[in-house]
């Protein structure tokens, strides 16, 4: 099983220990990042696993594999052999690892590892990318039998993540550790065990910067929202993807669900940059569902067997499932909505009511489909007003851009008002889609986000004295949609109440 080895980035021992100590019930090994010491920190090293306390890597990372050490060879040489001095017959009051470079060659200093039990890591660091000879790098990299071999690689896009986890498939017979940094291998540490990978690396969230890798998964974060422990061979992959993706509570959402279920399964957040990748990683990695986000939702359609009703009828998908006859498609965003607004609202239908919708993107599109649907009239709005026609051209409904005349018809569309853009979200929290309508405190007013909790725009119209609802029930009701399709069962009641986002 992979284990979680805590890089350890502190100026002093003493920083470091309190770290660790932070993390110990959610950690298996650390590595001493000696290039991250102050300078007379780093002749104190040698006593440090005993001070630790479990198994230690000492690392000493040069500037060209993205650490800090600025020192010649001569002087890197001499921290490790100080590191490994005066070995001690308890083996674990010695280091575990040592972390050694492909180039660096000193036969004295492997040799004295060895001899006391200390195992060595044979490392490359590709901050550029992915090698192509990915599988025969590796193949002929370890030079010696108990040698492990470490690949640190910053994959560019989705398929080099495919193809780092082909070689791993291709490589499964031998113990090795892959580091994939960046944001397209976030998720690869979650899934170590997939990979094959005998380590997975992390930081502690406020080390992101010293450690020179974006990725800010923490232990404990690790452990109990993304089910590390729990993952084997044969745990079902679930997905989160788009571009970018803005926040991480869908798949936390899940990880609670499966884990009070006792479901051998996982949600990891997987970054995109198109949906061709993102399905040739799917099957490279045997992934069972994927929540899709923007912009994604147009162009999954082509890489699907079947698609549901409503994704016909809105055009849009936001759920994929794997299928003995391919890959199915299903659209929930117009059930969580209808199910959400319906019920605050108060009705059964839309009958006689006339709705402005803000936006144009994936969300509006279910919503507006299900205005058309519940029989409401309709005032389609966005910033690009060609993008608005499309739209609303569609259902015969009115159009205009967010401008004054947008503003004026907004007034004889104003029963309720639905914000379906990301307007007002982070980073733009200060911004309002409409900031020229003036609410008179009878309109009932929706905002599809729900972080903040009260965008500018719901805000104004909660000051107008205007009945609102934020995007969150919305949200949950469609996850909750997609749960069927991924499990082929109902939500559980019981847990309703028990999972929140």
């Amino acid at each position: 099983m992979a284990k979680i080895c805590l890089c350890l980035t502190g100026k002093t021992l003493t920083q470091n220990l309190e770290i660790l100590d932070a993390h110990r019930k959610f950690i298996d090994i650390a590595e001493l990042r000696v290039d991250c010491l102050a300078p007379d920190e780093r002749f104190l090293i040698r006593h440090f696993p005993e001070m630790a306390g479990i198994p230690v890597i000492l690392s000493i990372k040069r500037v060209i594999d993205g650490g800090f050490f600025t020192g010649g060879e001569g002087s890197r040489i001499t921290l490790f052999a100080k590191g490994l001095a005066y070995a001690d017959a308890n083996k674990r009051k010695n280091f575990a690892y040592l972390d050694l470079e492909e180039d660096l060659h000193v036969p004295s200093l492997e040799e004295a590892a060895r001899t006391y039990g200390t195992r060595i890591i044979r490392s490359w660091h590709n901050l550029e990318g992915v090698d192509e000879n990915l599988v025969d790098r590796i193949k002929k990299f370890k030079r010696v039998g108990d040698e492990l071999v470490k690949a640190s690689l910053t994959p560019r896009s989705l398929n080099d993540i495919a193809r780092i986890y082909q070689t791993a498939k291709e490589t499964s017979h031998m113990e090795k550790i892959f580091l994939c940094m960046g944001k397209y291998g976030d998720h690869t540490a979650i899934l170590s065990e997939l990979l094959g990978s005998r380590l997975c690396y992390v930081h502690p969230c406020n080390a992101r910067e010293i450690s020179g890798n974006n990725f800010c998964l923490d232990p404990q974060d690790l452990v109990q929202n993304y089910r590390f422990r729990e993952i084997n061979k044969d745990t079902k992959i679930f997905a989160v993807s788009g571009n970018p993706l803005s926040n991480d509570d869908i798949p936390r959402f899940y990880n609670s669900v499966f884990s009070m279920e006792q479901i051998n399964a996982v949600s990891v957040p997987v970054p995109a940059d198109s949906a061709h990748s993102l399905m040739r990683l799917a099957d490279e990695t045997g992934i069972s569902g994927i929540s899709i986000n923007s912009p994604y939702n147009e162009e999954i359609l082509s890489y699907l067997s079947h698609v549901s009703a409503e994704v016909h009828a809105i055009g849009t998908c936001n759920t994929v499932v794997q299928s003995p006859q391919g890959w199915m498609g299903y659209n929930t965003d117009a059930a969580g909505f209808t199910d959400s607004l319906l019920e605050f609202y108060g009705r059964n239908d839309l009958r006689r009511q006339r709705i402005t919708i803000i936006g144009a993107g994936r969300l509006a599109r279910a919503i507006t489909a299900e205005v058309h649907r519940l029989k409401g009239k309709a005032l389609i709005l966005n910033r690009n007003p060609t993008r608005a026609r499309r739209l609303a051209e569609h259902y015969k409904y009115v159009w205009a851009g967010l401008d004054s005349r947008g503003a004026e018809l907004m007034e004889k569309y104003s029963d309720i008002i639905i914000q379906a853009s990301s307007v007002g979200t982070h980073p733009g929290t200060n911004q309002d889609p409409v900031e020229l309508y003036e609410f008179t405190g009878r309109e009932t007013v929706m905002d599809v986000n729900y972080k903040p909790e009260k965008t500018r725009f719901l805000k104004r119209a909660e000051e107008a004295g205007c009945r609102i609802l934020n995007g969150y029930d919305m949200i949950y009701r469609q996850t909750r949609y997609q749960y069927i399709h991924f499990m082929n069962k109902e939500f559980p009641q019981s847990l309703i109440s028990r999972v929140t986002f």
